[in-house]
């Protein structure tokens, strides 16, 4: 029995080990460290405001194919006629998914590269890693949208929120040692001021993560539910615990 306690304790430690080095604390290329999202999916408030702000801001490029308008409004708590009214802008039945208003085609010709479809982004790159790359917009000379990002440099995609973060640009420091110089990432400085609407959220990071929290939310959206059962099942195996010691007990309490 105790070997197989060591087993486990083992198993656990090494995947543990797995997850912590396979978690991704600097953006690839940029060495900036990622920003910390602090989200929270089961806040449905922030996922309401969040579907808004994906469906205004998001939905022209980007589609989100796997899940349905009726799936966001059941977990959403969003009756039929909020989801026309709100949230359906190129759509007419409820039972549909998420398309892009613009056809892969123009977005290839356009960026270069289609626009990704983002229901699954969420897990592919993690929380962290989108709201890092919202927020990592900067002023590029020469770049063809006249910015680049810190967490993805060279991206395609333009600022579409610049209006509500206004226009920021990056300072950095250069360091040369053995003929080789390097460059470090020191902040951002506002150019520009943007504007976000109270209707819309307090700030820029508050609108950045409900927009993050939504698309978690989208990338699994039988999260909630899972974490119920779960829940009701460990209670189960408590308790089923529980019995299954008090009958071993019974039936060996004569033997010695």
């Amino acid at each position: 029995m105790d070997k197989l306690i060591k087993l486990a304790s083992l198993i656990a430690s090494s995947w543990i080990v797995v997850f912590v080095i396979a978690t991704p604390a600097f953006a690839a290329g940029s060495g900036a460290e990622l920003l910390k999202a602090d989200i929270n999916p089961g806040r449905i408030n922030s996922l309401q405001r969040g579907a808004r702000n994906f469906m205004n801001y998001c939905s022209g490029c980007h589609s989100a194919q796997y899940v349905r308008f009726n799936t966001i409004g059941k977990d959403l708590e969003l009756s039929d006629e909020q989801l026309i009214d709100n949230l359906m802008f190129n759509a007419e039945k409820t039972f549909e998914p998420i398309v892009a208003a613009m056809s892969a085609a123009d977005g290839e010709r356009w960026y270069g590269k289609a626009p990704p479809d983002l229901s699954l982004m969420a897990r592919s790159k993690g929380a962290d890693y989108i709201y890092s790359f919202l927020m990592g917009f900067y002023l590029q000379a020469g770049s063809p949208t006249g910015v680049d990002n810190l967490y993805l440099p060279g991206t395609s995609m333009p600022h579409v929120l610049w209006g509500l973060q206004g226009y920021q640009r990056a300072v950095f420091s250069e360091h040369t040692e053995a003929g080789v110089t390097t460059k470090s990432f020191e902040g951002f400085e506002q150019v520009t001021e943007g504007h976000v609407s109270p209707a819309l959220a307090d700030d820029y990071e508050e609108f950045v993560r409900d927009t993050v929290n939504f698309l978690a939310y989208i990338a699994e959206p039988i999260r909630a539910d899972r974490r119920k059962i779960g829940t009701w099942v460990i209670m189960y195996l408590l308790v089923f615990l529980i019995i299954a010691y008090m009958l071993k007990k019974q039936v060996w309490k004569d033997v010695h």
